[in-house]
């Protein structure tokens, strides 16, 4: 037997087992990705469908501008064409059906595909999200390193820091940063827009609150770390303070980070929403707003299910970066 036919033969067992593992954890994540899918739009579809207000009279009086009461006559043709005069179980089928074709429908309001709407606002929206998620960490990470394990009063100041900042409400911060730097001290457009100076201010309100909640995660498991014995074994080699700190402990101390970055693309494609109203900046945030007031279903679903896609891509994206970040996790897979 070849020296290369021994190395198959003992390398067969070993990656048969984990091939089977990775394929029945993709398996497993892909049906949980379609489950949360599934959830989404079936709770979007069961909360708009009882929604007060008639969607046939609510596209009437947007087709005509006027807000009036409709007769069962004017409004038979406009639930015939959409379907309103079917059994919601018969709707439900209909909407499902639809999606898994990649139909989201036309917009009720403005008589327009759905997926078009979306792709014209969903720029503004995924920039300022990602922005601010960027600009967080950017914070976090030598915030951190300035403060952390550096005796009680450096100590105490980082906490408290991040304690305030992650209280605040994006709404609050918002207004704030608009009247002062905005306006008082018109260092940046009241009004904002798709420009670099107009996105600088909702960014930074994006951004505040998440600093000081992911640093929070951040800096207790930095505590940790700083204690562990592997830290003694580096300043033993002779590897500086400095150098253990922002190699190892840190690096070690980004899981819960990592963790909760997942849910904070959530939150902020979800608070963004406030955001581009208070600036007054384009994005999904006002057609979901508007969407909503209208009861324009079609539009919502596909927005709801947007942000649900994106949470899921982000998760799998995080999954990939624990084993850059602690390779020692691949052995738990």
């Amino acid at each position: 037997m070849t020296g290369a036919t021994v190395a198959e033969a003992t390398a067969t067992p070993v990656s048969a087992p984990r091939a089977g593992a990775i394929a029945r954890s993709a398996a497993a994540r892909i049906a949980s990705a379609v489950f949360v899918l599934w959830g989404t739009a079936t709770g979007t579809f069961l909360v708009l469908s009882v929604l007060p207000g008639d969607r046939a009279t609510i596209l009437l009086n947007i087709r005509s501008g006027q807000t009036i009461e409709r007769t069962p006559e004017e409004l038979a043709p406009i639930n015939a064409e959409y379907g309103f005069d079917q059994p919601v179980l018969t709707q439900y089928w209909t909407y499902l059906t639809g999606l898994l074709r990649g139909d989201f429908g036309e917009s009720l309001q403005l008589q327009r595909p759905v997926v078009d709407i979306i792709g014209e606002q969903i720029a503004p929206t995924l920039t300022l999200a990602l922005g601010a998620l960027v600009l967080a960490w950017v914070l976090i990470i030598p915030w951190t390193l300035l403060t952390a394990g550096r005796g009680r009063r450096a100590a105490t100041l980082g906490s408290a820091a991040e304690t305030i900042t992650a209280g605040l409400p994006q709404y609050w911060v918002g207004i704030l940063l608009l009247i002062v730097l905005a306006v008082q001290l018109r260092w940046f457009p009241v009004l904002g827009g798709t420009t670099p100076a107009g996105t600088v201010l909702p960014l930074v309100t994006l951004a505040i609150p998440l600093t000081g909640f992911l640093g929070q995660a951040i800096r207790g498991e930095f505590d940790r770390a700083g204690r562990q014995p592997f830290v003694l074994t580096a300043r033993a080699r002779g590897m500086g303070l400095a150098g253990v700190r922002a190699r190892h402990v840190l690096r070690h101390s980004l899981i819960p980070g990592i963790t909760l970055t997942g849910w904070a693309v959530g939150s902020l494609l979800s608070g963004a929403v406030l955001v581009e109203t208070v600036f007054a900046r384009p994005g999904l945030g006002n057609v979901l707003v508007t969407a909503v007031t209208s009861k324009d279903f079609p539009v919502v679903s596909g927005i709801v299910i947007l942000i649900s896609f994106a949470y899921i891509l982000i998760n799998l994206v995080i999954d990939a970066v624990y084993l850059v970040v602690d390779p020692r996790l691949e052995s738990h897979r």
